[in-house]
């Protein structure tokens, strides 16, 4: 039987338990936050023509332009009638990997660091134009954007930089002159605090941005990686605020990512085991 001492001690090491639990658990917490940052608010299941969708690009209401990396075509998804309504050939079969939209012409990124400008996409009287970046097949390129406000397109290199493999670079490019400054505007840090836990050997490999995107009301950067599927936020003077992991069953190879002029945030997915697919998701 229990004795009125026994029962004392009991409480008194039930409260010292909770006081050590309250203490401990909200600072490992913050430590480690949860995995689960997003939720998938809507998933549109690709056809096998995009089951290698790479970039992704918003164009108007309801409908997203896509390229894939086996073949020189625009796809534009229609999200409301899930499907492709329209195919635009601009070159022959090659590794196509980001899309960029600005008004009615259209960008397209190699992964040799070709750039394809495309005037008037949409129209029979199109005019396709190639620009050489300075990067190359080692830069591997499979990302790229529209900076609306400063027009100019922006890219970053998957694997090595230009000149230091600790930093990865967000690249202007104006699409005035298409010369791009080897300079970049936004350096990412591979030693950063933010990317420890990814950080490898060789510096390059702690990340490997498949595309970029930039949030239309608050002009930061979204960048996005395929390879260990993760989203990287930065600030507009290119802070890292957050890294946020993503299910690789949802998201097996996650190559594109844009933003609805509403701050609709949609990732797109290459098949892996299954199908390629288009997500719209929120951010908790």
């Amino acid at each position: 039987m229990k004795t009125l001492k026994d029962t004392a001690i009991f409480a008194s090491v039930v409260l010292i338990l909770a006081a050590i639990f309250a203490f401990v658990l909200p600072s490992y917490n913050a430590a480690h936050p949860a995995e689960n940052q997003y939720s998938i608010e809507k998933t549109w299941k690709l056809p096998k023509a995009l089951k290698e969708i790479s970039g992704i690009t918003w164009l108007s209401e309801n409908t997203i332009a896509a390229v894939q990396d086996e073949d020189g075509i625009l796809f534009i998804y229609d999200l409301e009638k899930s499907k492709i309504i329209e195919e635009i050939r601009f070159a022959g079969s090659g590794d196509y990997e980001g899309i960029a939209i600005n008004n009615k012409d259209a960008y397209v990124m190699r992964s040799d660091g070709l750039l394809f400008e495309i005037v008037r996409f949409r129209e029979e009287d199109k005019k396709v134009s190639k620009f050489q970046t300075p990067f190359s097949e080692k830069n591997d390129m499979e990302s790229l954007t529209l900076d609306a406000k400063d027009h100019h397109l922006i890219t970053i290199p998957k694997e090595r930089g230009l000149k230091d493999d600790t930093i990865k670079g967000l690249y202007h490019i104006p699409i005035d002159s298409m010369k791009m400054n080897i300079t970049p505007k936004i350096r990412i840090d591979m030693n950063d605090a933010a990317l420890k836990k990814y950080k490898k050997k060789k510096a390059h490999e702690t990340f490997n941005p498949s595309d970029v995107a930039i949030h239309p009301k608050t002009g930061e950067y979204y960048v996005i990686e395929g390879t260990r599927p993760k989203l990287v936020i930065l600030a507009v003077d290119g802070t890292i605020k957050n890294v946020i992991k993503l299910d690789s069953d949802n998201f097996p190879q996650p190559e594109g990512i844009t933003f609805s002029p509403e701050g609709k945030l949609y990732i797109s997915t290459e098949a892996g085991g299954g199908k390629a697919a288009i997500m719209e998701v929120v951010l908790d």
